[in-house]
């Protein structure tokens, strides 16, 4: 984000960089505490986070010390976050005065005590519909059963592809991240399933936002598929396969679904059938029955969920294969790209402090790999090849604007002062 935020200052006139002895004059710790109060949605959130990134580019190395004590600052700061209504209900994550015009409508429910997970589960619908009430009612007490808190968002833009439009996927994320500073969640146990246009939702976001997820269970509901000119489905949309690596994914799907009929599942697990063999991974289960046409599972919403919840997110993993799709997402496991050329295929393999990568196409600018002692030795130097020419060799440095852009993610796993950039 880094790049992409600081070109943002540039063009609205902000300064960029100032001198070391001009920054001791400022106070550090105060551009920090700001940097993770912004609001990283907002247009003016995200100006005002290039120029303090750029401000702090001048701080010099940090040491071990200077790196921990940084991140118990950026935690403590990360606590003070809005928090959702905690009670067991309907919520909006956006209010009005006037309360038709209130936005962002979610519900509460499944276990709000001591929850030990989180899912999110999406409703069904299309064009003009779509509620969060029946799937809120279906997930509830499986949800409680399972010791997950349980999330029931409803769509901002009731659209054919609604998940994924008009910023609410973006409303999606913010729950989850709200979700984490208000209630005492394993933040390795989030878990995203739903119905029908929600079983597309869990699907798409689940692809996209994979290093977010602990596991994904869509139910009678499909990634989009590209037909060819006679109408033939031959592949699927991107940035969905590719992405789910590193994820636990049950599919559910009934052979006589009309309304969402079994093809595009059928290809998806052909797919990753494919991808499993050219890049290893892919913990998927494609669960398939007859007779239940578009209903639930058979056992009901829970029978599905038993076979996500044990699993816990992988983090840091040593291959990351990532295909983005979203030019506002930075951000995929360890690797970083400030303008991500979309639809890219990126395989990276991290192996004896040598990072591999390959990429489909080439182009973007601001590509770069986070790193971490779980990822590399940091005490000896880290090498970075790509598309088969060395293009770094050596120690790298602890950085203060690196550790607090990583804050952006608002996520423990991945707060690193450590990172390659590549161009």
């Amino acid at each position: 984000m880094k790049g992409a935020l600081l070109l943002m200052a540039a063009a609205l006139g902000m300064p960029a960089w100032v001198t070391q002895d001009e920054l001791r004059a400022r106070d550090q710790q105060e551009l920090v505490e700001e940097f993770c109060e912004l609001d990283e949605w907002s247009a003016a959130g995200q100006a005002r986070m290039a120029e303090i990134l750029g401000t702090l580019a001048v701080v010099p190395e940090l040491d071990d010390g200077d790196v921990r004590k940084w991140e118990k600052r950026i935690e403590k700061h990360w606590k003070r976050a809005p928090e959702l209504e905690k009670q067991s209900g309907r919520h909006f994550l956006y209010p009005d005065a006037e309360p038709a015009q209130a936005r962002g409508k979610y519900i509460v429910g499944g276990e709000t005590k001591r929850p030990k997970g989180l899912v999110i589960a999406m409703h069904g619908g299309g064009v003009g519909s779509g509620d969060a009430e029946p799937m809120a009612q279906g997930y509830d007490s499986e949800a409680k059963e399972r010791k997950l808190l349980m999330i029931a968002p409803e769509v901002l833009e009731k659209t054919e592809r609604g998940w994924t439009d008009s910023g609410t996927e973006e409303f999606v994320l913010q729950l989850i991240q709200r979700a984490l500073v208000t209630w005492d969640i394993d933040p390795e146990r989030v878990y995203l399933s739903g119905h029908s246009m929600g079983g597309y939702g869990s699907w798409a976001i689940g692809a996209h936002h994979a290093d977010w997820c602990a596991g994904l269970a869509p139910s009678a509901g499909g990634p989009t598929p590209v037909m060819d000119m006679t109408g033939k489905m031959f592949d699927l949309v991107e940035g969905m396969i590719p992405n789910m690596r590193n994820v636990r994914l049950v599919v559910y799907q009934s052979d006589d679904d009309v309304q969402v009929p079994p093809e595009p599942n059928q290809l998806a697990a052909e797919k990753i059938a494919e991808a499993r063999k050219r890049w290893g991974g892919y913990d998927f289960e494609y669960w398939e029955v007859t007779g239940q046409g578009h209903a639930a599972p058979p056992g009901g919403y829970g029978a599905l969920l038993d076979k996500i919840v044990e699993s816990e997110r992988v983090v840091w993993p040593d291959t990351v294969v990532w295909q983005p799709t979203l030019a506002w997402d930075h951000d995929f496991y360890w690797l970083h790209w400030d303008e991500p050329l979309r639809n890219t295929i990126v395989h990276a393999v991290a192996k004896d402090n040598v990072i591999t990568i390959e990429t489909s196409l080439v182009g973007g600018k601001g590509l770069g790999v986070w790193l971490d002692e779980r990822l590399v030795d940091l005490d000896k130097p880290v090498k970075v090849v790509l598309n088969g020419a060395d293009v770094f060799e050596g120690e790298v440095a602890a950085r203060l604007d690196v550790l607090v852009e990583s804050a952006v993610r608002r996520d423990a796993q991945y707060l690193t002062a450590y990172r390659i950039d590549l161009d």
